[in-house]
């Protein structure tokens, strides 16, 4: 039987957003101008780990000299010239954001991004109010899959992490939230496919699944 949800903790690249596909796109881009080529399993690889941990991989797995830190600004500066008018919300976020609203199910923001980034795609779509508050990297000394930011995200909320629900579209962030104890929901997309996320309590194809909609309004009553 699934338990009764007293908040919700959303992940936000590539769960809220698809900024996945743009980081794919600019990483392509910018390793090809090198004479390198970026590779899905090198996004499988990145997704979901602070910008630390993926510089790192984007080094390591590209063959390239230059280090982490000047190939990941190059990627980033590509991205962030065009994330304001190339991200589009995710199938459903709305739909389930107007749903735990009309319940008063609270929810936050855990994410392995940085929090000026954060603030900026919540602002620019106009639903950073929806939230309680955000975690973002420089909340925590270790990233995911560790469970540090899941559990801070729980204590702020004063949940037990066994009645807080997470949204994850990764393998290193379903790996976190299931380490704190948390009910974890995985949502695949094209960059990151349902298999990487077996651990996850549960697999739903959109944010507004019918399944998990009935189970949110569910808990309400219990």
């Amino acid at each position: 039987m699934l338990p009764a949800i007293d908040a919700v903790v959303f992940d936000l690249d590539g769960l809220m957003f698809d900024t996945e596909a743009l980081f794919y796109r600019v990483s392509c881009e910018m390793l090809e101008a090198r004479g390198s080529r970026f590779t899905p399993e090198m996004m499988a690889a990145m997704i979901g780990r602070r910008s630390v941990e993926a510089g790192h991989v984007l080094k390591t797995m590209s063959g390239l000299d230059a280090p982490a830190e000047v190939l990941l600004a190059d990627v980033r500066e590509r991205f962030l010239a065009v994330v304001d008018t190339d991200v589009s919300p995710s199938p459903g976020l709305l739909v389930l954001l107007d749903h735990l609203k009309s319940r008063k199910i609270p929810a936050a923001v855990a994410t392995s991004s940085r929090r000026v980034y954060a603030e900026r795609l919540l602002n620019g779509h106009a639903i950073r109010d929806r939230f309680a508050f955000v975690l973002a990297s420089e909340d925590v000394v270790n990233g995911k899959p560790d469970p540090e930011i899941y559990r801070k995200a729980s204590d702020r909320l004063g949940k037990d992490p066994k009645s807080v629900l997470v949204l994850e579209d990764s393998r290193a962030g379903v790996e976190a939230a299931r380490a704190a104890g948390a009910f974890v929901v995985g949502v695949p997309h094209e960059h990151s496919p349902a298999e990487g996320l077996h651990r996850a309590d549960l697999i739903v194809p959109r944010l507004d699944d019918p399944a998990l909609l009935a189970w949110l309004g569910r808990s309400e009553a219990a």
